[in-house]
């Protein structure tokens, strides 16, 4: 039997893992808002290292309510901002068999929608992929495009697993972890330095920020104060961990990060997903992160008068 899926936000992650899932049999609707007339009328083209193909959603909605069908999942790709009401967003489309996908950003971000739907299952996902969407309707994938994803906030269940093999089926890694809480600390430890340090230098790509030494050496403390802070909250992260990202980091064809992008396209930014709810977390432990304040003080106001310019373009 097939899979019902509907994608909240037609994005570069979304849309691409959307058009993979459908590749594998799942019958996929989108909620688009800005690009809805582009992508209802010739639906999302994605040029990909892992081969070009074309995606014709099942349906194209505008709000959730229009979505005539039970979802099986209801994989949510949007950013993480304050003005997004994320469990308002979805609860026109929300049965008692559907269970809710986080495809998104940074820390702590679960919660809310748990509260609010507590008998549904919640599972955390995490993509390490890389991705962009020049314009809508159009996506471009440079490299990567693992997933791992779990229970929230911890264990595994047929519906993960079954939602694990559709994508292996389609051609995309993916691993159940039932730890997916210290696998979002993981994945912080590479956005929290890299994702606010590319809007802050001027626009500097993945390669810019490894080979500069004085920026790298930032990227570095950023890291170890998350470590801290990971062990802290009881989800430890090895030390090597470090080496290993700066590595991997370098071995990355040179791209600019997904915060980057969203700036130069004047968007808000992820800001209190990724810092923020860092901090807070911080603040609650007791775990001094200066440079982590710092870079949250600094992105803060850069994306306020991003905001502000944007408005008045």
């Amino acid at each position: 039997m097939k899979l019902n899926i509907l994608l909240i936000g037609s994005g570069a992650v979304g849309s691409y893992y959307a058009a993979r899932l459908s590749q594998a049999g799942a019958r996929v609707s989108v909620l688009c808002r800005s690009d809805y007339d582009i992508v209802k009328k010739q639906g999302i083209n994605v040029t990909s290292v892992s081969g070009d193909y074309h995606f014709t959603p099942e349906a194209v909605i505008s709000n959730a309510g229009e979505y005539g069908s039970q979802a099986d999942y209801i994989i949510v790709a949007t950013k993480v901002l304050p003005e997004i009401n994320v469990p308002e967003l979805i609860k026109p489309a929300v049965s008692p068999a559907t269970a809710i996908v986080l495809l998104q950003n940074g820390i702590e971000i679960e919660e809310p929608v748990a509260a609010a739907f507590t008998d549904n299952e919640i599972i955390s996902a995490i993509a390490f992929i890389s991705v962009h969407r020049p314009e809508y309707g159009i996506i471009q994938h440079m490299d990567y495009g693992r997933i791992v994803l779990g229970m929230y906030p911890s264990g595994t269940s047929g519906k993960a697993d079954a939602l694990a093999r559709l994508f292996r089926n389609a051609g995309v890694p993916c691993d159940v972890n039932p730890d997916i809480v210290s696998a979002r600390w993981g994945k912080l430890m590479w956005n929290a330095p890299f994702n606010p340090i590319s809007v802050l230098a001027g626009g500097a790509t993945t390669a810019e920020m490894v080979e500069s030494e004085p920026t790298r050496k930032v990227a570095v403390e950023v890291m170890k104060e998350i470590a801290a802070l990971a062990e802290k909250a009881g989800h430890p992260i090895p030390v090597s961990t470090i080496d290993t990202i700066i590595t991997d980091t370098k071995a990355m064809a040179p791209s600019k990060t997904s915060m980057l992008q969203d700036y130069e396209r004047g968007r808000p930014l992820e800001v209190d997903a990724i810092l923020g709810n860092t901090i807070r977390i911080a603040h609650r432990l007791q775990v001094p992160v200066p440079y982590c304040e710092s870079l949250y003080g600094l992105l803060s106001l850069a994306d306020s008068i991003n905001r502000v310019k944007n408005r008045l373009r």
